[in-house]
């Protein structure tokens, strides 16, 4: 039996009130398995971004549960979600978000440094995450030195660094074109998914519709469907 690695229980999320309140996400539930990688899909303006939010520990729900192993995550203090955001959950954002005036060594030692290892150290073993990407040869050079798809891999060694349980991806081959959006799917497919970790990745992109082991379908901040994918990759 699979090991469910986030749980989500009747979440919705709401902004205004009487006949102003607005739904962005309306009572959605599902799990995500250890091992996989589960892709959220719908139009702009479906939730997927709340939705996001929520499971990451950003953004507070107006009810329902996320439950991580077990905790549940917005009963944790304000300590204890910092801890779990910077130990237990790595975000790849659309637009990477590296830092221009470090190198690309120095943005992958972030969340270790956050951890307090000293910077020598995280500096050192952030070559080593770089060298799992494919990129031990740019670790010196800054984020514009690289290509789209190199600063993908950078973004993705930074997250992966502080080992997380769940990666969550925004986008992820939006910017890129299609040959590389599916190297980059191949890659982390093939280099980070493991059966620990759980991926989950939004994305409008059809292309890479391929690589997901479950796909969950929304619209209007609604869950319409939760597809199960025999993924032979």
């Amino acid at each position: 039996m699979k090991k469910v690695a986030l749980r989500a229980s009747k979440l919705s999320k709401w902004f205004g009130e009487g006949e102003a309140k607005t739904f962005a996400v309306r009572d959605i539930s599902f799990e995500a398995y250890a091992g996989e990688i589960l892709f959220i899909v719908g139009p702009s303006g479906s939730g997927k971004t709340t939705l996001l939010s929520m499971i990451s520990g950003i953004l507070e729900p107006n009810s329902g549960e996320v439950w991580v192993g077990e905790s549940d995550l917005w009963k944790l203090t304000s300590n204890q979600l910092a801890n779990f955001r910077l130990n237990k959950i790595g975000f790849v954002f659309q637009d990477f978000h590296l830092f221009p005036r470090l190198t690309t060594a120095e943005n992958v030692a972030i969340p270790l440094i956050l951890r307090r290892v000293n910077w020598a150290e995280a500096v050192d073993t952030a070559r080593k995450y770089l060298d799992i990407v494919g990129l031990k040869n740019k670790a010196d050079l800054p984020p514009m030195k690289l290509s789209g798809g190199e600063q993908q891999r950078v973004a993705i060694a930074r997250a992966i660094a502080a080992q997380p349980d769940i990666l969550i991806f925004d986008e992820p081959t939006a910017s890129l074109d299609g040959d590389t959006g599916r190297k980059i799917l191949e890659f982390i497919r093939a280099e980070i998914l493991n059966p620990n970790r759980c991926i989950i990745i939004v994305t409008h992109d059809s292309r890479i519709f391929e690589y997901a082991d479950a796909m969950m379908k929304m619209e209007d901040g609604k869950l319409i469907e939760i597809e199960r994918l025999a993924n032979e990759k």
